[in-house]
């Protein structure tokens, strides 16, 4: 045993590399593969497309400040979780805790896992029964990665991420060389501005947002980082800046092989822009690519969230074993395993896309209530409460204050679509009020038995 591996707590095993390809493989799933036809389709023109996508990077960037400057503050495994509690106390860090562990990482999970399955469906001509099989097969294979060490997660990370980069980097490359010999697909009339400039933008970024979410995830591993005061703001603004860069290039691609009008009655852009320029061949590639792309998304989301509920059991809110680490790999092997077991139920019943549904505003809910603990611990910082960080966020208070407003946009207008499914997962995430008034009982009467015990046996 070196070094590195403590006799308890988290191994520090994840470098600046791989905390910067944590951050693409977070951010980077099947979003930039299919979003861009759902942005060209509410804002018509090229350079609006553009420019939307250029406003999301934007606020992910600041995003990326924001939690640069807490990971530094507190560089604990957990990530929001711990940020929260802190700021706000034990309740909202629970239900943020809760909704990842029901439903949003799981089914996450789930989802993404049956992704993967049915583009290697379509890649390899298997039969629709293998998709079930191949999903859980992924879980299973890519839980047992990570109960084995964070080493062998991140290794597996960077592979997967290098992979996706490698497949957009053949995309861009050949939209940018190959694409003016290609046959013009753009309307014979070009197509104009919504009339609503500012609700058409509004209703674009939401996807666009969604598709740049993902970065926090690098968070819940700080404690496992090497020297995460220093790396950890670096692996995030790195990634993020690659993440905008890859995915302007990429909308560039889809717009000169697609053309707007092309791109917002495009299913499937990257399939239809690489199949025009390189054939058959090419939508074969690029399916293979989204393939690895959502294998190695759903490696990050299995690697990372386990550690936010270790957090909160270590806080005594969930049973305890969820708290442990394995003696030998220094992970939340019972977290881990735990899990893979309610993915795979909620892959095999089916209702991972209602969960989704349900919650699909809470991402941006719990980022913009972390951007907000981060005014906190400024007012903190000046009354000489905690020590000054070196990493400061750039424009403070009004770059935090934009990332917030932001995501208030994002969640106000996913509940202002579908009313109904918002009212559901306020219940779902409601329903963890009790479960986290049983166990902060529970944890007051053991404290407190432990106390009498104390006194007697004095």
């Amino acid at each position: 045993m070196d070094s590195s591996t403590p006799t308890d707590g988290y191994a520090r095993r994840v470098g600046l590399f791989s905390g910067v390809m944590l951050v693409i493989g977070g951010i980077i799933g099947s979003g930039i593969f299919l979003n861009p036809a759902i942005v060209a389709q509410r804002v018509h023109t090229p350079a609006l497309t553009l420019g939307v996508w250029l406003l999301g990077g934007g606020v992910a960037l600041i995003g990326a400040f924001v939690y640069g400057e807490l990971g530094q503050r507190i560089p604990k495994a957990g990530g929001s979780y711990v940020y929260l509690r802190d700021a706000f106390g034990a309740l909202p860090a629970f239900l943020n805790a809760w909704g990842m562990m029901l439903m949003i990482a799981t089914g996450a999970i789930a989802a993404v896992a049956v992704t993967f399955a049915n583009y290697t469906l379509a890649l390899t001509g298997l039969g629709e029964g293998y998709r079930l099989p191949l999903a859980v097969g992924a879980i299973v294979l890519l839980s047992g990665v990570n109960y084995f060490g964070v080493r062998p997660g991140a290794l597996t990370q960077n592979v997967f991420t290098v992979l996706k980069l490698l497949a957009l980097a053949v995309l861009v490359g050949a939209g940018l060389l190959l694409a003016g010999a290609s046959p013009a697909v753009e309307a014979a009339v070009p197509p104009e501005a919504p009339d609503s400039l500012v609700l058409a933008v509004g209703a674009a970024l939401v996807p666009v947002l969604f598709s740049y979410g993902g970065w926090q995830q690098t968070n819940f591993v700080a404690e496992e980082m090497v020297d995460p005061a220093r790396n950890l703001p670096r692996a995030l603004l790195l990634g993020v800046i690659g993440v905008v860069t890859v995915y302007l290039l990429a909308n560039l691609t889809y717009l000169r092989t697609l053309g707007a009008t092309g791109l917002a009655a495009s299913s499937a852009p990257a399939a239809d822009a690489l199949g025009q320029l390189l054939g058959s061949g090419g939508r074969t590639f690029i399916t293979a690519g989204v393939a690895l792309s959502t294998f190695g998304f759903l490696n990050l989301v299995i690697l990372v969230s386990p550690r936010v509920y270790q957090a909160m059991a270590a806080d005594g809110l969930f049973f305890p074993q969820l708290a442990r680490l394995h003696p030998r790999y220094r992970t939340p092997a019972t977290a881990i395993v735990f899990q893979a077991a309610w993915a795979i139920l909620l892959t095999g019943t089916g209702t991972y896309g209602e969960l989704l549904d349900y919650v699909v505003f809470a991402d941006w809910l719990v980022f913009g209530a972390t951007a907000a603990t981060l005014f906190v611990y400024r007012s903190r910082e000046r009354r000489g409460l905690v020590p000054r960080v070196a990493y400061r966020v750039p424009g403070y208070p009004l770059t935090p204050l934009l990332f917030i407003a932001a995501a208030l946009y994002v969640v106000v207008g996913s509940a202002a679509s579908n009313p109904l499914n918002a009212l559901k997962g306020v219940l779902l995430l409601g329903a963890g009020v009790p479960v986290f008034l049983y166990w902060r009982r529970k944890g007051s009467r053991a404290a407190g038995d432990e106390v009498v015990s104390q006194r007697l046996g004095g």
